[in-house]
């Protein structure tokens, strides 16, 4: 896989201050199907802060890998708040890392509808003894790869924001 030099430049600074920090992370990606680990992964000398990656492609994954509750998912859906922060906190349970990312949304081109068009993406953090953090993006239809790409940025930030905190 290519990861762009703008996500590859981001990568090796998100490593760099995660070991200033001595901080390990772990990912629960869904949308971007392991890309944010994959980006960072591509890095020589990035196992000393990556500890894992979950993709959570399915409802079943995301209960089965970092146990988001079905009841969650049926009533508030896999692209959600609700969801994004189950998959962050389910994650850092089940895990060694300091900080998880969680990634959930729709990248298209189908499967939006009116209330959760495509490019919708939630995306939380979480960490030992912080609040968990939440952002939602709406990219818009900029096409499938284009919020895939921009979800990675955006996770490298909000992992950087917990970082920092």
């Amino acid at each position: 896989m290519i990861i762009a030099p703008d996500i590859e430049r981001q990568a090796e600074d998100l490593l760099a201050f995660y070991r200033r920090y001595r901080l390990t992370l772990a990912t629960v990606e869904s949308c971007t199907g392991g890309l944010v680990a994959a980006a960072l992964t591509g890095i020589p000398g990035a196992s000393d802060v990556i500890d894992r990656g979950y993709v959570t492609y399915s409802n079943r994954a995301k209960h089965e890998m970092v146990g988001v509750p079905k009841e969650l998912l049926e009533r508030f859906g896999a692209v959600s708040e609700q969801a994004a922060r189950a998959m962050a906190i389910g994650a850092l349970s089940r895990c060694p890392a300091n900080v998880t990312v969680a990634i959930t949304g729709i990248a298209g081109p189908g499967g939006g509808s009116e209330d959760k068009p495509v490019g919708l993406v939630h995306f939380a953090a979480a960490r030992e003894g912080r609040e968990t953090l939440h952002v939602e993006r709406q990219f818009g239809e900029i096409g499938r790869e284009a919020i895939r790409a921009a979800s990675v940025l955006q996770a490298f930030d909000l992992l950087r924001q917990m970082a920092e905190e």
